[in-house]
């Protein structure tokens, strides 16, 4: 099991469960968020950007929150939950209340996934450690119950409404639901909490910060009046006489209020003089549990990856910035395109990510790197991935869709289709580079193949790139490749690049084992197939001019 002192920031594929027993310490972890799978009956797909202009018909299923009751479910509720030693006897007896009264349904069966994953959460939080679980009102009642269960009702913090959206038309026969909950908890009374603070509106600095100062300096006035009688502190001040009170500092302090520059006198000498407060000087309004200053990631968004559940950078910087200090462990179970794991990156945290789909680990080290200019292996590490040929065969037996995932990963390739409806028409994943007079998106069709290979699929990627239009074909697979299919592949001739001004074999086959060996594909320089995350830059870094 990994320990803080020789710890590296880290993506995981897998089970978050299993992760977290297996590799995760107690009491490391200084902030938990997770944003799990809402169970509101819905399928969220991967948009992928399209270079040519069109919709994508790219329509990855990272995850569906559906959730049934089955027997895999019923195997969870027993082994995970009421006959684990490790589980609080207080959570069995409530997830075994929860089923009692839901039944063995779909709300119940996100419970029980949910239920054993927070007391490993838990675990892994040190004493001044919290977590923030995102979800919606369709569990968010049963979800705080099993969180008052596993962290302790007295240490709930808060229930925040962040309003994610504005009031929509079709609210006719009930209210809009605007807004998401974030379930605050510590994991003790000693909880580390730095409050934060948003902008003043424009009228109450009109009204509150109405005088400026000779450097340009907006502040407002604040009185120095004793609230009590103080006849050590009653004297006249440059011809200024004070409240019969008394002020409220010394002649001393005074002085050096004054020396500073923070006293306001009044051009009448019957007035009082008064401390200035500075608005830049101020930190803002208090955050109450009420958000509504931080709007969702929007279709025009610079940092938009095409994620369907992406929160804004905004909502985990506060998170983090209230909850962490720099140096401290955050931890994701639930990554998605890892908006918790960029903020902590941004914010000079440490932190750890899970997710149980290559497709969503692709998208966050491409995340990373594009914003970042990090890279797995060398800043970070990726455990989980395939490193060699017989863990990539591991990952297609248990998996063929993930393993198709993970192969077109080395490529940074785009997935096509959902392969589950076999409706993948012959292309796994979609490359772009640009070439031509008129500097055009040319396609290249990329298959991934993890059982026997033969000849006639030469034929058939040959096939799919004429139909498609695309300018090359790549071939991924697990087997060694046969003679006949290497020249079969040789046959369909080369592509010429007008930019580059040479050639490129149309047809290319590699093997799992020459992609991992660093052997790529001779290609054209590329369009990215991921939407670039905004790059990120240290304070002081300067832009390229020009």
């Amino acid at each position: 099991m990994t320990t803080e002192r020789d710890f590296r920031n880290t993506l995981y594929y897998g089970d978050n469960l299993a992760v977290l027993r297996e590799h995760v310490a107690d009491e490391s972890v200084d902030l938990v968020y997770l944003d799990p799978p809402f169970n509101s009956n819905a399928s969220y797909n991967v948009l992928f950007k399209e270079r040519t202009g069109e919709e994508s018909p790219a329509q990855i299923k990272a995850f569906t929150d559906t959730w049934e009751w089955t027997q895999e479910t019923e195997r969870t509720y027993e082994q995970d939950i009421i006959v684990n030693a490790a589980v609080p006897m207080a959570v069995k007896e409530m997830v075994s209340a929860f089923r009692q009264f839901i039944g063995s349904n779909a709300m119940m069966a996100y419970l029980v996934m949910m239920a054993p994953r927070l007391v490993e959460l838990h675990r892994v939080l040190k004493p001044t450690g919290s977590i923030y679980l995102h979800c919606d009102p369709t569990a968010s009642h049963y979800l705080k119950i099993l969180m008052d269960t596993v962290f302790g009702k007295e240490n709930f913090r808060s229930e925040i409404t962040w309003r994610r959206t504005t009031s929509h038309n079709d609210a006719v026969r009930n209210y809009g639901a605007l807004g998401d909950i974030l379930l605050f908890y510590s994991k003790s009374d000693g909880f580390l909490f730095s409050p934060q603070y948003t902008s003043y509106s424009q009228e109450h600095i009109d009204k509150t910060y109405k005088y400026v100062d000779e450097n340009g300096r907006r502040y407002g006035t604040d009185n120095l009046r004793s609230p009590g009688p103080r006849p050590n502190l009653t004297y006249e001040y440059k011809g200024y006489k004070p409240h019969a009170n008394g002020w409220t500092v010394s002649r001393e302090r005074m002085e050096q209020l004054d020396a500073e520059g923070r006293l306001h006198f009044p051009k009448n000498k019957q007035g009082r003089i008064r401390r200035k407060i500075y608005l830049d000087e101020m930190p803002g309004v208090p955050v109450g549990n009420l958000w509504d200053d931080i709007k969702p990631v929007s279709s025009h968004a610079k940092e938009r990856l095409g994620y369907p559940t992406q929160k804004p950078e905004v909502l985990l910087e506060r998170i983090i910035q209230a909850s962490s200090r720099e140096g401290d462990m955050v931890l994701d179970p639930f990554c998605g395109c890892g908006t918790a794991v960029a903020a902590a990156e941004k914010l000079k945290r440490r932190w750890i990510g899970i997710d149980l789909t290559h497709l969503a680990v692709a998208l966050m080290k491409n995340r990373l790197k594009t914003t970042f200019n990090i890279d797995a292996g060398k800043d970070y590490l990726v455990v989980g991935e395939p490193e060699d040929a017989g863990s990539a065969r591991a990952l297609w037996e248990q998996d063929p869709f993930q393993f198709q995932y993970w192969a077109m990963s080395l490529l940074e390739a785009q997935p096509q289709a959902d392969q589950k409806r076999g409706a993948d028409r012959g292309i796994d994943g979609l490359l772009y580079f640009i070439d031509g007079q008129k500097r055009t998106p040319q396609k290249v069709v990329v298959q991934v193949k993890g059982g026997h290979v033969s000849s006639p699929q030469m034929r058939d990627l040959k096939g799919t790139v004429e139909r498609e239009k695309a300018a090359m074909g790549l071939f991924i697979t697990l087997e060694e490749p046969t003679g006949p299919m290497r020249t079969e592949a040789v046959s369909a001739g080369y592509y010429h690049s007008d930019i580059w001004q040479r050639d490129y074999p149309k047809i290319q086959v590699r093997t799992v084992s020459e992609l991992l060996s660093g052997e790529g594909f001779d290609l054209p320089a590329r369009l990215p197939s991921f939407e670039a995350a905004q790059r990120h830059r240290e304070e002081g870094e300067q832009g390229r001019l020009g």
